[in-house]
């Protein structure tokens, strides 16, 4: 069952970055390139990686786009001609299917000329939340100690700035 995920979420990745590039609509490529990084998202839960995951989502997909769009927005670019417009639907489907169907049997070639690699027992552990909490709060706790300090200066530092009002010397320009 994780190979058709794996299969499903890799077309549409592909397929995604396919579309963004090809895309002349700005809104429509930044939206294409939330859709693949979503998808890849979904290949590191295939992997286990649970944190790399969560952060691919919420760094990526969501920090960094909203940026994009704001920049997007503020350009206010007029709408051109897509390529999806000239393209039919039809034509996509089929284009997915196959590259789903040829996946398929080069998936089944490598399983009976036994070229798929084994994974080891161990690799369940690699990538989770509980590995990475474990190192993180075991062999770099200073580190991470200091980040958040220093973090912690720099949020306090910003809000002391932005709320920063210069006093009136009782000077008035009439």
């Amino acid at each position: 069952m994780e190979i058709y995920a794996f299969v499903l979420l890799s077309v549409l990745a592909i397929a995604s970055a396919l579309g963004m590039i090809l895309s002349k609509n700005t809104v429509n490529s930044a939206l294409l390139l939330v859709l693949n990084l979503i998808t890849i998202s979904g290949i590191y839960l295939l992997l286990q990686a649970q944190f790399i995951a969560l952060i691919q989502i919420l760094v990526y997909a969501g920090a960094i786009m909203v940026l994009f769009l704001f920049v997007i927005m503020l350009l206010n670019l007029q709408d051109e001609e897509t390529f999806f417009d000239r393209l039919r639907v039809k034509y996509i489907v089929a284009f997915l299917l196959g590259v789903i169907v040829f996946g398929q049997i080069l998936y089944s070639i490598g399983g009976v000329t036994d070229l798929l690699p084994e994974i080891s027992d161990q690799m369940i552990f690699v990538g989770t939340v509980e590995a990475l909490g474990d190192v993180l709060y075991t062999d770099f706790l200073f580190v991470f100690e200091m980040t958040a300090i220093l973090l912690t200066a720099a949020v306090v530092g910003a809000i002391m700035i932005a709320q920063y009002k210069p006093k009136n010397s009782g000077k008035t320009d009439d």
